[in-house]
């Protein structure tokens, strides 16, 4: 049994030298190597796009209603759920940015509201887009947050 036991551990004292010596020549060639990339034939295969994922609408996503009554100043009337924009207390402003919305293909609206705040009364919110289903209204300031960080929803009844 000890002559066993002494010819397993010099064999695994031979395989670790082995590897011990691979190792060390591949550190070696390590930095003397140089890599021949061979360009394969590529196979297209045609693929048919998904359609798009609609997000899941959190029944609880906050909406704002205005106190006091709105006229629309500029674009369609309003429907249910309208994504808000802007706020502006001069018209002009809010002008200006339902141009550049319009012009980038939004069907935009300015709206002025009988609202107080902050003692001003009559301010103009600038709605980029306007639906009657509350989850397209959802999707659309979803998709405005990156250029309109504070976008949100206004419930016109």
């Amino acid at each position: 049994m000890g002559l066993c036991t002494l010819a397993m551990f010099t064999a695994c004292k031979s395989q670790e030298s082995a590897y011990k010596a691979a190792y060390e020549a591949a550190k070696a060639n390590e930095s003397n190597e140089t890599v021949t990339v061979v360009p394969q034939e590529e196979t297209v295969t045609p693929v048919t796009p998904a359609p798009p994922v609609r997000e899941t609408v959190v029944d609880n996503t906050p909406v704002r209603t205005i106190q006091g009554g709105l006229t629309v100043i500029k674009g369609e009337p309003l429907n249910a759920y309208s994504v808000i924009v802007g706020s502006f207390m001069n018209q002009t402003n809010a002008e200006g940015l339902y141009s550049t919305l319009v012009n980038r293909g939004y069907s935009a609206r300015v709206v002025r509201t009988n609202e107080t705040i902050n003692g001003h009364t009559g301010w103009y919110r600038v709605a980029a887009s306007s639906y009657d289903n509350k989850s397209y209204a959802v999707d659309s300031r979803n998709q405005l947050k990156g250029t309109y960080p504070d976008a949100w929803l206004l419930y016109n009844k």
